[in-house]
Formats: structure tokens, sequence, C-alpha cells
């Protein structure tokens, strides 16, 4: 028995006794919180905050799986557990797996350089980017996807890894490698296109190989339209008019950073292998979450997100292991809460939701403490009122709703950001304008607010204030490529 089965086993026993004490059984205890997270998964659905299917799991036993929504709204086709998602960066947990039985293997060396395996990559950046530089997104080799006009020029369009690679994942570098984190996707493409040179094989094929069967993972892969793949779930994004189908992204764009399906139940066999060590030995396991850089308001390894979770109402705080993924029309949230045993797994096929929020219910009910509900959406709220009585109504009606019924809805920033991305859309530019101002106001840390003022004021001929939103963004995210190339193109016509 390994030291996590172990440490398992000795919390059952402790739960155990204090359910009898109590007069209840582990089995109703589990029972109870099974029922409070389908409550609170259904709050969310009925919010239109969650679409999909939800696995959690309590010291290693599975306590709920279920779906909620539908996979196809088309045919009226429900979410259940074996739908297929695309997970979007939770991809990146198999990459960075491979790479390390390579390295256990002896055929790839971690602090070995980009050049060393990819020979005909730039040297000028080859030659200085280590392969932990790419595993810790710490590597400065410029986001593909910020390229300006990137989706338009190839998000459609089939890529082969070698023209790719040389097209996009070596524009230039944007900080010396290894001196702070930046999210790449560039950076785990190149770790794709690394692990086909080394193993002789495709990603897919040597994922196949080396974990999908070997795990009875039957239900992941590389996700490709033109394959007919039984129960995927197509992907929706969510309007102020409603749902849409969304954009078209050819999966060999995301290729190892982000193109894999999977399931709530193949995720929670993955869950389960990398707590033994089947496919890969202990030492090289640990490097996998190993806390390397500070990330994301936590510390990232190789692949996975090392965090602190606080409680509900509590200064405790545990320790959980995660990695969500976003990608056209879907989004994807996998928690591990190692030390105890428990796991979240959410998948969501009607694109950016607040899963995160969600998740930390889940915990919530899992060690006890009162949970968080979700909040009804504002911005649907101040639609009716838009459609009504204008926008300066609307306003007061936010203001007035923050203040005195703050527990009642949703006041995230994305939520402003959907109704005047959808006023924008309709060229109500000065009623956008004063959405993006509003949501500037109630976020004045959020870089993204000053992008769309930034984009709104450039729309209404104000190239000046453009400019000058342009430049907040920066301020806060200096690694925001397309605010650059807007504001050149801004001042070159002015």
């Amino acid at each position: 028995m390994n030291c996590r089965h172990r440490s398992i086993s000795l919390g059952v026993g402790l739960w155990t006794a204090a359910w009898t004490l109590l007069g209840l059984s582990p089995r109703l205890a589990a029972q109870d919180r099974a029922r409070q997270i389908d409550e609170l998964i259904g709050l969310y659905a009925g919010y239109g905050q969650f679409n999909g299917t939800a696995l959690v799991a309590e010291r290693g036993k599975v306590i709920y799986k279920k779906g909620t929504g539908f996979a196809n709204m088309e045919w009226k086709i429900p979410n259940r557990p074996e739908t297929k998602f695309r997970i979007g960066s939770i991809t990146k947990s198999f990459t960075a797996f491979l790479i390390l039985q390579l390295a256990e293997q002896g055929k790839i060396r971690l602090e070995g350089k980009v050049s060393d395996y990819l020979p005909d990559y730039r040297k000028d950046i080859g030659e200085r980017v280590t392969i932990h530089h790419l595993l810790t997104q710490t590597s400065g080799i410029q986001e593909f996807f910020q390229l300006p006009g990137f989706y338009e020029e190839a998000g459609r369009d089939r890529h082969g890894v070698e023209e790719f690679v040389k097209k996009y994942c070596g524009r230039w570098l944007r900080f010396e490698p290894g001196t702070r984190f930046e999210f790449s996707n560039s950076g785990y493409y190149l770790l794709g296109a690394v692990i086909e040179r080394i193993t002789g094989r495709s990603y897919e094929q040597a994922l196949k190989a080396q974990v999908l069967d070997p795990l009875g993972m039957k239900d992941t892969g590389l996700d490709d339209a033109a394959a007919i793949i039984t129960n995927r779930a197509a992907g929706y994004e969510k309007t102020m008019g409603g749902y849409i189908n969304t954009p078209y992204l050819d999966m060999s764009v995301p290729y190892a950073a982000g193109a894999l399906y999977s399931t709530v139940e193949d995720l929670s066999i993955w869950d389960l292998a990398l707590a033994d060590d089947r496919l890969l030995g202990k030492e090289f396991k640990a490097l996998l979450f190993r806390p390397y850089v500070e990330a994301l308001g936590a510390r990232y390894g190789y692949g996975w997100v090392i965090d602190k979770k606080k409680l509900s109402g509590s200064p405790d705080e545990v320790s959980c292991i995660w990695h969500g993924g976003v990608v056209h029309g879907f989004n994807s949230l996998m928690e591990r809460y190692v030390d105890d045993g428990h796991l979240i797994i959410l998948l969501n096929n009607t694109g950016t939701t607040y899963l995160y929020d969600l998740a930390a219910g889940v915990m919530d009910i899992l060690y006890g403490r009162p949970y968080r509900r979700p909040g009804k959406s504002v911005a649907e709220a101040l639609q009716a009122t838009l459609a009504v009585k204008g926008v300066g109504a609307a306003i007061e009606q936010y203001q007035e709703l923050k203040e005195r019924r703050s527990g009642e809805y949703n006041f995230h920033v994305f939520e402003l950001y959907r109704l005047g991305s959808g006023l924008l859309g309709k060229n109500r530019i000065k009623d956008a304008i004063a959405i993006f101002e509003l949501n500037a106001k109630a976020h004045p840390g959020e870089p993204i607010v000053y992008d769309c003022l930034g984009q709104a004021y450039a729309r209404s001929g104000d190239k000046w204030l453009a400019i000058k939103n342009y430049g907040k963004s920066l301020e806060l995210d200096p690694g925001n490529i397309q605010a650059i190339e807007r504001m050149r193109e801004l001042l070159r016509e002015e």
C-alpha cells in the first residue's frame, strides 16, 4: 500500500469513528454530501452557469457522478457521465507526464535545450530554452493565440506539427527564459513536437501507447472534427441573446497544449494513476508536483498548479493540485485534494463559466463547511432594463443591486463584459462604452476591462481614449501583445 492509500485508509477510519459516535453511518453521511452537491450543481445549472458533467470522489470513493443540461442542444441529447468533452489545458498534464516518462527512460534531459531535440527549430531561441522552461511555463516564448490576427489566419486550418512550430512557435522571446511565469500554449506545443521526434510516433500514438491503453482510458483521445467520436458533446457559447454554436477551431492548433477530449470517468482513472507508480516511478512523478515558480496566485509544477484553497468562513486551508482548461465552446476543471483523497472534476460545454466558484462550493461540502451558493446573472437582469429604459437606468440598477442585494447576484467581471460585448456587436457603441466604464469602476485591477474600452473607443473614433485604455491594460498585463499591436495601429493612423 502506498502512502496516499495508507493516509486515505487512516482518514476513513477516523471518519467512520466520528460518524458512528453521531449515530450516522459513513454511507449515509456520503449520501447527504452527494445530495448537497446535487443541489448546488442544480442551482448553477438553473442560473445558466453550468451545463455539463461532474464527478466528485471523497477519500478515494466516487460519491457523485451526473450530467446536467444538453450535450447537443439541437437534438436535446442530455449530458451524461459518458459524454466526451474537450478538456483544453488539462491536456498539459498528460503532455508533462509523457515527457517525464521519456526522462525516466533516459531519452531526454529536463535541462536539455530545445535545439537538442528539435534541430530545425530556430537556434537563437532553442539554445536558450530548456525542456524544464517549457514544462514550467517560464520559457518566454510568445503565446501564439495572442499573435495579432492569429485566429483569422490560422485557427480554422489543419496544420502539420513541423510547419506550425516554424511559423507560430518561435516568433520571439518576451523575457529571459527562467526569469518568470507566463502561460504559453506555444511551449507545450513544442513539447508535443519533442515527444514525436524522440518516440518516432505521433503525439496521439505516443499518448495512447504510453498512458491511455495501459490505464484503460478508452474515452480519451485527440479531438478531430473529421473523426466519428461517439458521445462527443457539441460546444456552445453563451451570449446575451442566448446560446450559439461556438466558432470552429481546428484541433491541430491546440494540439499537445489543449486538444484532448475525455470524460469525468476517464479523468478519475487519470487521478488514480497519478497516485501510484504503475507508469512513472516515485522519483520522477514527484517532479510533476514540485512547486517551481509563482503562478496564478499559487505555484506551478509540470503541467499542474500547486495550491492552497481556503475553506469558507474559516482561516483553514487545504492542499490542492489542479488544472483548468478553456477551448472554443468548452471549459474544464480538475481539482485533486491529495492529502484527503478528494477529487472534483467539472466538464462544461457552454464556453467560459464559473467552474472555480462551483468547485469551491463542492470543496466546502466535502470539508463540512457551509457552501457558497451561486448568484443570478446580473447581466441578464440589466439586459431587460436596457431594452426598456436605456443604459442610464441599467447602470442605476447595477449599483442598487450591488448595494442592497449583493448576495443574490453574480457581479463577476465577465458579467458586464458579456453585456458590453453584446451591445458592441449590435453597434450600440455609446451604450457599450457606458457598460465597459461601469465594469472598469467595479473591477479596476482587471486588464480585460481596459481592453474592451480601448476597442469601444476605437470604434467610436476617439483614438486617444482608445490608446489611453490600451495603455492601462498593458500596465496591468505587460504581456498583452494584442493591446500593443492595436496601440501601434492607432498611433500610425493618428
